[in-house]
């Protein structure tokens, strides 16, 4: 069964290679929040185990029976099956030379980037992670620095927790994808990253390693960092939305994730002044930049790897009630 193409206001219907589907990752079921006394807050559980294949087998019953307009796809002869819409974002990130580029005086491309992946349904997004090469990736960091240009697209957001202010308890578990991290932080290259907000009203997060021999690792040099809302990269004085910033991994934390590690001194190069300055480029997904700025006030700032795409982890992230 073939369905038909949506045709796009800029390139048309995109097909491409058929994708291979990321597996789930595993959480733990429960994680709460802790303080530094040890002993349990009033915040809430979060559970982030999930029944993926159930899960998927339900949802794909359902649009067995009434299929929505999102649910376009072409099936390959292999009998492998992706989505137009997914392939859209590729396609205007990547368009074929043969179609007519649009004049980039006429639209903003970050409004239609943004679109496109508030069409993709929220438990399919992380498929990007996979499509996108590092190539399409700085080519996003490009496109979402026109959203700046639009005072009301300026103010959407991709995260619910970094824009309402949530309560301490809220969480959300982020995949990252990125390259070109020197080898002793390889590992970075596919990671997650933890947000989270606590009880001074302010928010934290995590960089996790996506692989069981750095479980040691993670537990002896956590990499905490603190989130702020900044205008510009410091080192190209472009804008973004907000920063991580590492500084030397010490964070007074009043709270953390109950099965998270104490805050530990950064290893290099955590540990010379790294942050990652953020842009928001549709829901659920940003993209960032990471630069080490350096403690010496002589030292050029250089960037620590390639642009970083993140994408909310749909069916481990908390929701509040």
């Amino acid at each position: 069964m073939r369905a038909s193409a949506i045709s796009c206001a800029c390139h048309g219907g995109a097909t491409g290679p058929p994708h291979r589907l990321l597996p789930a990752s595993q959480y733990s079921p429960r994680l709460v929040l802790r303080d530094r006394c040890d002993y349990k807050s009033n915040w809430k559980l979060v559970h982030t185990r999930i029944d993926v294949a159930k899960t998927c087998k339900l949802r794909a019953r359902a649009n067995a029976k009434v299929a929505p307009e999102w649910e376009s796809y072409e099936v390959s002869e292999s009998g492998q099956k992706y989505y137009l819409d997914e392939q859209d974002v590729v396609t205007f990130l990547d368009p074929p030379k043969e179609l007519i580029p649009l004049d980039p005086n006429s639209y903003n491309p970050a409004s239609y980037l943004w679109k496109k992946i508030e069409e993709i349904p929220e438990e399919r997004r992380h498929h990007l992670l996979s499509l996108l090469n590092p190539r399409l990736v700085s080519r996003a960091w490009e496109v979402a620095g026109r959203r700046y240009d639009e005072p009301k697209l300026a103010k959407k957001s991709a995260s619910r927790l970094l824009s309402d202010g949530d309560s301490a308890g809220s969480l959300e578990l982020w995949k990252c994808r990125t390259s070109g991290a020197p080898l002793p932080i390889a590992w970075i290259n596919s990671s997650q990253k933890a947000i989270f907000c606590c009880t001074d009203g302010k928010a934290y997060g995590r960089l996790i390693g996506g692989f069981p021999l750095l479980r040691i690792i993670n537990s002896v040099s956590p990499l905490y960092f603190s989130v702020t809302h900044v205008n510009e990269v410091m080192s190209t004085e472009q804008p973004c939305d907000f920063a991580y910033e590492f500084g030397d991994g010490l964070l007074n934390l009043p709270e953390y994730p109950e099965e998270f590690p104490k805050p530990a001194k950064h290893p290099w190069p955590f540990n010379d002044q790294v942050v990652i300055y953020v842009r928001q480029l549709g829901p659920g997904v940003m993209v960032g930049q990471a630069w080490q700025e350096g403690k010496a006030l002589q030292q050029v700032p250089k960037k620590v790897f390639n642009e970083m795409l993140m994408v909310k982890d749909y069916f481990a992230s908390s929701k509040k009630n």
